[in-house]
């Protein structure tokens, strides 16, 4: 007969409370507690104390992983994928190792975003003191002078960061699908300014200071009876406590607080000021965005606040999978009219690239992306998007070459 961990765990405690049951009612209390105790143990948790420490390396040579030729996430020694059930029955170790790489790999796309594609981070607000906290995104040397045209990428919602689409592309597929790599070098090859937005990246985190509870019998207006009394019940209460706590978080991770980026503390916020301080003043004629997921939310969001500005500037958006909403977000019926005109959704199909896709919402066109899977819809359509924004500043510029033809003829010979 296999008797499992949790039960060996518990079964102190069962046997406690059938004592202190056949005890008298002096002991209801104590069995309380116990009961309170057993309710609140989650046996999932108890598992923890098994698991091997949460120390996992800081660099891809650390975990024996590189980058091959072409931008595939292999072992060092097998020249395996990447592989998550590293230890078998402990999920939550897994999850940990997973993420302690995926942190690894958002620095490893920075860099590639500085080296390899020559952007310049820039840090943010641009106020900011030396103590506060900052964010920051990353620009081309000509994102700002550049006179023609400018390419704004921002990505969607979860871990991901600055330069990448879906951090689980990068790690079992490859760089080109997983990161904004190949739209920065595409852009940068047909004469755009680049600017990649870091929406999520809102706080810090630091580790919470400890503080000191300050002992009631520091209280002198109480008697002293009641103090001691106060005491004793506050000192039983941590017993309990930390008795719960061995079991629950054996890894005794540190508690962490969060401080807020100002002005950017969502990326909402960051999507309005990065526009404000950076897209607002560039030199290019012509503005493109390429949104995805909940990015797509954030820049409908900024032509709620800044209207007129985004239309003035902005010649076309191109959507990926966006989970933007005209109707919850409360977007006026001018700026309906200016997405449907405007700007395109290639969204997650099982049709082929560019069919035209039914929508439920009146903003703006939907076509398939060429895949039914949400986290490839931007490299899969990474060719289409960029015939839309030429297609759009050849109509831009024939536009205002039409309307140019039209008001010299209006004027009189003397005005001419």
């Amino acid at each position: 007969m296999s008797i499992s961990l949790s039960s060996l765990i518990l079964l102190p405690i069962w046997i406690n409370m059938s004592q202190i049951q056949q005890g008298g009612p002096d002991e209801k209390e104590k069995t309380t507690a116990l009961k309170d105790l057993l309710s609140r143990i989650d046996l999932d948790e108890l598992m923890k104390k098994d698991e091997p420490p949460l120390d996992f390396p800081d660099t891809l040579e650390g975990f024996e992983y590189a980058f091959n030729e072409k931008g595939q996430l292999r072992h060092i020694k097998t020249g395996e994928p990447f592989v998550f059930n590293y230890r078998e029955d402990l999920h939550r170790w897994n999850q940990k190792r997973y993420e302690a790489l995926g942190e690894i790999i958002t620095k490893y796309v920075y860099d590639l975003l500085e080296k390899d594609c020559n952007l310049k981070k820039i840090f943010i607000p641009v106020d900011a003191t030396e103590s506060e906290p900052k964010s920051f995104i990353f620009m081309s040397e000509d994102a700002l002078t550049n006179p023609q045209k400018l390419m704004v990428l921002i990505h969607g919602s979860g871990v991901v960061r600055a330069g990448q689409w879906a951090r689980k592309l990068i790690i079992n597929e490859d760089l080109d699908s997983g990161t904004q790599i190949p739209f920065i070098k595409r852009a940068m090859d047909e004469g755009y300014g680049v600017i990649v937005l870091n929406p999520n990246e809102n706080c810090i985190e630091v580790e919470k200071p400890k503080t000191h509870v300050q002992s009631s019998s520091d209280s002198s207006d109480e008697p002293v009876e009641k103090r001691e009394r106060k005491d004793k019940v506050s000192k039983e209460t941590k017993k309990r406590r930390d008795f719960y706590e061995k079991y629950r978080n054996p890894q005794r991770e540190k508690e962490m607080m969060q401080l807020y980026i100002r002005e950017n503390g969502s990326p909402e916020e960051h999507t309005v000021y990065v526009w404000d301080h950076f897209i607002a003043k560039s030199a290019a004629e012509n503005v493109f965005f390429v949104a995805h997921s909940y990015g797509g939310l954030a820049f409908v969001e900024l032509m709620i606040q800044r209207e007129a500005d985004v239309k003035s500037k902005v010649t076309a958006v191109a959507l990926t999978d966006s989970v933007h909403n005209v109707w919850h977000q409360e977007a006026g019926k001018t700026i309906r009219e200016w997405m449907r005109e405007n700007c395109c959704n290639w969204v997650s199909s099982s049709e082929p690239l560019d069919t035209s896709v039914e929508s439920m919402l009146p903003d703006c066109p939907r076509v398939s992306a060429g895949t039914d899977r949400h986290e490839l819809t931007s490299w899969k359509s990474l060719p289409s998007i960029f015939r839309f924004f030429t297609e759009a500043s050849e109509a831009k510029t024939s536009s205002l070459r039409l309307a140019g033809t039209r008001r010299s003829h209006r004027l009189k010979p003397e005005e001419l």
